[in-house]
């Protein structure tokens, strides 16, 4: 078998396929989550602090100095790290609801009675069966 052929089969491989459909939809919601975050709930927080905005909350370690061009400034930028967290905290609520959905759809899958198997047949009629087969083979 070629390396082109085992590579194909890998890559259209189920797990594969349904891997990177996770990864890019995770990735587009990663972007709908951190609108949401930047433009939707941070923007009425920092009102509600006096019309702070929390991107651009950072301690100052080194100012810039204006007489050059150089960028230069040293800051922590707690505000945006509180974005940040912030946006964790929803994807890890949603990823939590997420599970806790299919959870629930496995355990009333458990919950549902099982078709029951027909019960394994007695010796006698193992035998009868098998008299019955020679009997017919004859005819």
């Amino acid at each position: 078998m070629g390396l082109f052929q085992e590579f194909r089969e890998f890559a259209v491989r189920g797990n594969v396929v349904d891997l990177a459909v996770g990864i890019i939809i995770g990735a587009a919601f990663n972007g709908i989550v951190k609108s949401l975050v930047d433009q939707v709930i941070m923007p009425p927080v920092g009102l509600a602090m006096g019309g702070v905005d929390f991107s651009e909350l950072q301690w100052v370690l080194k100012p810039e100095d204006p007489a050059t061009e150089a960028v230069e400034l040293v800051a922590i930028q707690y505000g945006a790290f509180a974005n940040t967290v912030l946006q964790f905290v929803i994807v890890a609520f949603v990823v939590f609801m997420l599970v806790k959905g299919i959870n629930n759809m496995r355990r009333k899958q458990a919950e549902e009675p099982q078709p029951a198997t027909p019960p394994a047949p007695t010796p006698s009629e193992t035998l009868l069966t098998e008299i019955r087969d020679l009997l017919k083979s004859k005819n």
